[in-house]
């Protein structure tokens, strides 16, 4: 049937029209704008992640900026602590050449003090936009991702390290928290801290007592240290006991015990005297007809050894354990400071995170070296397990004075230099020579340590960087493939839609002209 009111031809060709012509727009937004997904209409849900996505790439060159700018600043403070390095390796060449005694010790200290003058120089020039991190043991941190969990929530994540100290500060020893940690060790017991003893130069005695002759054909025994002396009757009769002691008393002498005399102070009573510093000497007496009893400190605090006992004659120095009453599993946290007072002028040292007993105890020497206390001469007994056995500090006084001591301790304190000692190397004295040997290699060590601690750093910070610029890569690829348009498919579909809008258009003119067939019906 016809009709004159509706064109039900023209309604198709028209609605077929439109669909064409929305279909062609679109394609063209894609063509125009390269995207499948412009706008939230296209595609909430992909336009959603699409934007969130976006801004994670965002934020990830901001932190590709902040990873460039920390690995720039690492990395000088990694090349000042190699130069620190090569300079302290050069200053150990100078004091090795100083222990010759036909060398001009004063032109060698020339050379120390320009190279310590330099090692100065490059920790202050060594910063990076105003960061120095080697004049300072500050905690740092680096930006180095942002992490997204499954649930949107967003936390950002830093390459944490701290800054290595390579200044010769001495630190700030705060004294008001007592750790009673710190204590001198003599024959009367262990010093509180706050008390103290006295270093003379004076020998330590020990007394052997012979209470018998010795009879014909009998051998007595002293072992004496590592030596031995020994002395058989072959007299055929026996040997009077105040002229064995003249025997033993020589005996002892002609070992060549460095630092030991003997003198015979009573009938059958041998003193055997040591200046030995550091040394301790073990005596132990033996014979089968005579007794040889040792006192080992002549009637001092320490028990006297029989027939065939051992008895030790300690060392004149002064012993500073760094256990004490407050040892806590030998742990020491950042701050703790340990102090040793020799006539009233105090060294200190304050220890920073991650240091041990052990370099409490080098960093105690190494002070004290550089004070240069006339006489005053320092060994540090290093432990293999300071958490269990504390290491101890040995002072020795071979000056003419006495020299008094006390010792302190106390938490809440700044840190130490890494090179502290530094300053007060000085190889014009055979002594100053000998410290400056010891003290060297542990402050080689420190600026070694603190190269490796920033070289590792560089080496994280510029895996992360690479790893983030990749995870960019992904992220755009990732969101490329989201909302990007297909070029090719676009092409070949604009072709075929506009192919379509012809034919389109063609079929709605023909279904409107329908109408005017009917008027034929009426001519």
């Amino acid at each position: 049937m016809s009709s004159i009111l509706t064109n039900n031809s023209a309604m198709v060709a028209l609605q077929t029209l439109k669909t064409i012509n929305s279909n062609l727009s679109k394609t063209q937004d894609e063509i125009s704008t390269g995207k499948s997904v412009a706008t939230a209409k296209d595609n909430a849900a992909i336009w959603a992640i699409s934007k969130v996505m976006e801004a994670d790439v965002k934020g990830f060159k901001a932190i590709s900026e902040s990873l460039s700018l920390g690995e720039s600043t690492v990395a000088v403070a990694r090349n000042a602590a190699e130069t620190v390095s090569d300079l302290l390796t050069e200053i150990k060449g100078k004091i090795v050449a100083s222990q010759e005694d036909s060398v001009p010790a004063d032109k060698i200290q020339t050379d120390i003090d320009a190279l310590k003058e330099q090692i100065s120089s490059v920790i202050n020039a060594a910063q990076f936009n105003g960061k120095n991190l080697v004049d300072n043991f500050d905690a740092t941190s680096i930006l180095s991702s942002l992490d997204r969990d499954s649930s949107g929530n967003v936390t950002a994540s830093s390459i944490a390290f701290n800054g290595q100290n390579l200044t010769s500060d001495s630190g700030t020893l705060s004294t008001a928290n007592a750790l009673s940690r710190i204590g001198t060790v003599s024959d009367a017991g262990v010093y509180t801290v706050g008390n103290g003893a006295t270093l003379s130069s004076a020998a330590n005695d020990a007394t052997l007592t012979l209470a018998t002759d010795l009879a014909d054909g009998d051998t007595i025994t002293i072992n004496f240290g590592e030596e031995q002396f020994t002395y058989t009757n072959s007299t055929g009769s026996a040997v009077a006991v105040a002229d064995l002691d003249d025997i033993v008393a020589a005996g002892i002498a002609n070992l060549g015990v460095e630092g030991v005399t003997t003198s015979v102070t009573g009938a059958g009573e041998v003193t055997v005297s040591s200046t030995n510093a550091f040394e301790s000497i073990e005596i132990q007496g033996s014979s089968p007809s005579t007794t040889v009893n040792v006192d080992p400190d002549a009637g001092g605090a320490q028990s006297a050894a029989g027939n065939g006992n051992a008895a030790t004659l300690v060392a004149r120095a002064e012993t500073i354990s760094l256990g004490g009453a407050g040892n806590t599993g030998g742990v020491v946290n950042d701050g703790d400071g340990f102090q040793i007072a020799l006539d009233g002028k105090t060294f200190n040292y304050v220890a920073k995170d991650g240091d041990t007993l052990n370099d409490v105890a080098t960093g105690l020497k190494r002070v004290i070296d550089a004070g240069g206390v006339e006489g005053v001469s320092v060994k540090v007994n290093l432990s293999d397990d300071p958490t269990t056995a504390p290491p101890t500090i040995q002072i020795d006084n071979s000056g003419t004075a006495t020299v008094s001591l006390t010792v302190d301790d106390g938490s809440g304190g700044t840190a130490s230099g890494g090179l502290v000692g530094l300053d007060g190397i000085d190889v014009t004295t055979k002594e100053g020579a000998a410290n400056a040997l010891d003290n060297i290699e542990s402050l080689i060590n420190t600026a070694v340590d603190a190269a490796s601690a920033f070289g590792s750093v560089q080496s994280r910070v510029e895996i992360q960087s690479d790893f983030i610029g990749r995870l960019t890569d992904s992220l755009k690829s990732g969101i490329g493939s989201l909302v990007d348009a297909d070029m090719e498919e676009a092409s070949a579909r604009l072709q075929a839609l506009q192919v379509q809008q012809q034919l389109g258009t063609q079929s709605l003119s023909i279904a409107n002209q329908a109408p005017q067939n009917i008027l034929a019906l009426f001519r």
